[in-house]
């Protein structure tokens, strides 16, 4: 009879120290194998366009598009790959964009020696990892409400309000900004305007702790 071939597995996050220990837990298993390695959100939407991916292990908070963003995209597809978030942060916000998002669940680098294994092959089955610092009762109450396919709240902001904030936060001018999406100035500006008035915000410095407590940048 023959073995099953392993889960081929993307693996993005911008710390190159942190991609090779993750790949060294990885690669010890017979049934897991890494089959690409990317540094930001966008490299990983990039690679799933060429290679077959099981699974995609996203780190949260990346340049250009951080996890969250990535998978939202990445859930689009046709055929997505199970996907699983990686972070330095308990954070129950994070977790719950995360599901939020399509991901299966949401792992502490901390920890992820002890938890990662595990949950990549909850994901691989279909199943929801809920790592051990995330089990409270709103937790386990919104993975009940999805199990029984109720409409789970909207985010706040679009997915365009979302790459706005990220850039504004990470320190751009509205002219960089306009640049980088290919929009006008006046159409980041009116995004601006838009974001403040729905988080009841005022300056960039309110932003900047918004988009660190929501995953869009890294403390």
């Amino acid at each position: 009879m023959s073995t099953p071939s392993p889960a081929r597995i993307l693996l993005a996050d911008d710390h190159a120290l942190v991609r090779r220990g993750v790949r060294m837990i990885l690669d010890l298993q017979p049934d897991l194998t890494v089959v690409a390695e990317v540094g930001d959100g966008a490299e990983a939407v990039e690679a799933l366009r060429t290679t077959r991916v099981d699974l995609a292990i996203l780190d949260v908070a990346m340049p250009r598009l951080t996890g969250l963003q990535a998978a939202r995209e990445i859930s689009r597809r046709s055929d997505p790959p199970k996907m699983l978030m990686l972070s330095m942060h308990d954070n129950e916000q994070y977790f719950f964009e995360s599901l939020r998002v399509g991901a299966s669940g949401y792992v502490l680098k901390s920890v992820a020696d002890r938890d990662l294994v595990d949950a990549c092959r909850a994901a691989l089955r279909g199943e929801s990892f809920l790592y051990p610092g995330a089990e409270s009762a709103l937790v386990r109450d919104y993975l009940e409400r999805m199990r029984r396919g109720e409409r789970l709240p909207r985010a706040v902001l679009t997915p365009r309000e979302d790459e706005v904030v990220k850039l504004i936060a990470e320190g751009h001018s509205s002219r960089e900004i306009a640049r980088e999406l290919t929009i006008s100035v006046k159409t980041v500006e009116r995004h601006r305007e838009n974001v403040l008035g729905k988080l009841g915000m005022r300056d960039r410095t309110e932003l900047t702790r918004y988009a660190i407590r929501v995953g869009l940048i890294e403390p």
